[in-house]
C-alpha cells in the first residue's frame, strides 16, 4: 500500500507526461477491444439474421451474392427466377414451406420486398425466433404494407399511413410509382436483422405497380373487391426461401435445383455459404486484429520511453529513496507500479471509451449498413486481450525498473556536470 501511495504521488507530480501516457493506451486499448466487439457482434448479427432455412434459391451467378441480396439486402440480383419454375419446386412433396422474395424496389433509401403471409410465418431469425407484430397485422391487399421496426421509427410511420414506392434502391427515387399509394397495416416488432429495415408487401403489389394499366379497370384487379386478381400473379420473382421435410431432402432437392435444365438456377445452404463469407473476410479480420495489436504495442512502448526519460532526472529521487531505508527491490517496486497504474487507467479509459464508441456508431452501423451491435459486457475474449495488454505493461515497466534496481546509491548522489 506504501509504494501505491507513493507511485501515486510519483505520477501526480508528473501528471501531464502520465495523462498523456494514459491517453496513448487508452486509444490503443480501445481500438484492439472496439476491432474485436465489432467483428464478434457482426458476425452474431449476420448469424442470426435467419434460422431454420434449409435453401435459398436465386438465378445463377455466386452463393455469396444470392445470400447477401436475398437474406442481408445488399447488392442486386443478376437476374430473376419465373413464377413457373417457383411453383413446380414449392409443390415438390419434399419441400415443407416456401418464402418467396420480389426484390428492386424502395422507399426512401429503404428496401421493398415483395413475398406473401408464409413469410411471416416460417422466417425464423436467432434459431428460434419468429416475426412478431408490434402493430397491426399482415398485409391483405395489394395496397397494403407491412414496416420492418427501424423503418417505422426513422420515418415516424403509424398505422394508417400513406406511403409510396419507388423504383431502385436510392435515398431519392426517380421513378416513383404514384399511381399505386400504400398505407401501412402492420409493424413488426424489432428483430436486430435486415428485417427492420425493410418494407413488406404483396407480391400482387409489386406486380401491380409495375403493370400496364391501359384500358384496364384498376378497381377490377387491384381493390379489394376486384373481380380479375388473377391478372396480378407473378410472372417472376427474385429467389425464395425453401425449408425441406428432412435433411437428405435438402441435399437432393439442392443438387436437382442446380441441375436443373429449364432455366439456370442456383441453391445454396445459408450456413455453408455464412462460412464462406467467414472464410472472405477473415484475412481482412485478422489484419485488423494486427494493426490494432500494433497501435497498442505503440502504446505501451510509449509509456517505457516516458519512464526511461524520466529515469535519468530521478536518479536523486531514487538515491534519497535509498538513503532514508529503501532496499533495491523497493524501487523496482515502485517503477513497476507506476507502469501498472498507468496500464490500469489506460485500460479502464480504453473500455469506457470503446463503449462510448460503440454507443455513437450503433445506430449509424444499423442505418447505413444493416449492422447491428450489442452493446453488452466483456466476453471472456475481451478479458483474455486487456490481461495481455497488462502483463505487456508489466514487462515493459520492469526495464527502467531494473535499470533504477542496479543504480547504486553513491551514482544517485554524484552530480554529473
Amino acid at each position: 500500500m506504501v509504494i501505491a501511495a507513493l507511485a501515486l504521488r510519483s505520477l501526480w507530480n508528473r501528471r501531464g507526461t502520465a495523462l498523456l501516457t494514459v491517453f496513448a493506451i487508452a486509444v490503443s486499448v480501445a481500438l484492439l477491444l472496439g476491432v474485436e466487439k465489432v467483428r464478434h457482434e457482426t458476425r452474431t448479427s449476420f448469424a442470426n439474421t435467419i434460422s431454420r432455412a434449409d435453401l435459398i434459391v436465386g438465378a445463377r451467378s455466386g452463393t455469396l451474392n444470392l445470400l447477401l441480396y436475398s437474406i442481408f439486402r445488399i447488392g442486386d440480383a443478376t437476374n430473376n427466377v419465373s413464377w413457373e419454375t417457383y411453383r413446380k419446386i414449392a409443390d415438390h412433396p419434399d419441400v415443407a414451406w416456401t418464402i418467396p422474395l420480389s426484390l428492386g424496389d424502395s422507399h426512401r433509401g429503404y428496401r421493398v420486398v415483395g413475398t406473401t403471409t408464409e413469410y411471416f410465418e416460417h422466417y425464423r431469425y436467432a434459431r428460434t425466433e419468429r416475426l412478431e407484430f408490434a402493430r397491426g397485422a399482415p398485409f391483405v391487399t395489394a395496397h397494403d404494407a407491412v414496416l420492418g421496426a427501424e423503418v417505422a421509427r426513422a420515418l415516424g410511420y403509424r398505422l394508417g399511413d400513406a406511403l409510396e414506392i419507388g423504383h431502385g434502391v436510392a435515398a431519392v427515387s426517380f421513378a416513383p410509382h404514384h399511381e399505386h399509394p400504400f398505407h401501412v397495416a402492420g409493424i413488426l416488432e424489432p428483430t436486430a436483422t435486415p428485417v427492420d429495415r425493410t418494407v413488406h408487401v404483396s407480391l400482387e403489389a409489386i406486380e401491380a405497380i409495375h403493370f400496364d394499366w391501359q384500358g384496364i379497370d384498376r378497381r377490377t384487379v387491384a381493390e379489394p373487391s376486384g373481380t380479375d386478381r388473377t391478372l396480378l400473379t407473378p410472372r417472376e420473382i427474385t429467389a425464395f426461401i425453401v425449408g425441406m421435410n428432412s435433411p437428405v431432402a435438402t441435399l437432393q432437392m439442392q443438387r436437382a435445383i442446380n441441375e436443373y435444365r429449364d432455366e439456370p438456377l442456383l441453391a445454396i445452404l445459408p450456413g455453408v455459404a455464412l462460412q464462406q463469407l467467414w472464410d472472405l473476410v477473415g484475412v481482412a479480420e485478422r489484419a485488423l486484429m494486427i494493426v490494432a495489436s500494433c497501435v497498442v504495442l505503440a502504446g505501451l512502448l510509449g509509456m517505457l520511453t516516458a519512464i526511461l526519460t524520466t529515469l535519468n532526472e530521478r536518479r536523486r529521487e531514487m538515491a534519497i529513496l535509498r538513503a532514508v531505508g529503501a532496499r533495491p527491490r523497493h524501487v523496482f517496486a515502485l517503477l513497476v507500479t507506476e507502469a501498472a497504474l498507468l496500464a490500469l487507467a489506460g485500460i479502464g479509459c480504453g473500455v469506457l471509451l470503446v463503449y462510448a464508441l460503440l454507443a455513437v456508431a450503433r445506430p449509424v452501423l444499423a442505418a447505413q449498413y444493416g449492422i447491428y451491435i450489442a452493446i453488452s459486457g466483456l466476453t471472456r475474449y475481451d478479458a483474455l486481450l486487456i490481461g495481455i495488454v497488462f502483463g505487456a505493461a508489466l514487462l515493459l515497466g520492469a526495464l527502467p525498473a531494473w535499470r533504477a534496481y542496479r543504480n547504486s546509491l553513491a551514482d544517485g548522489m554524484t552530480i554529473r556536470l
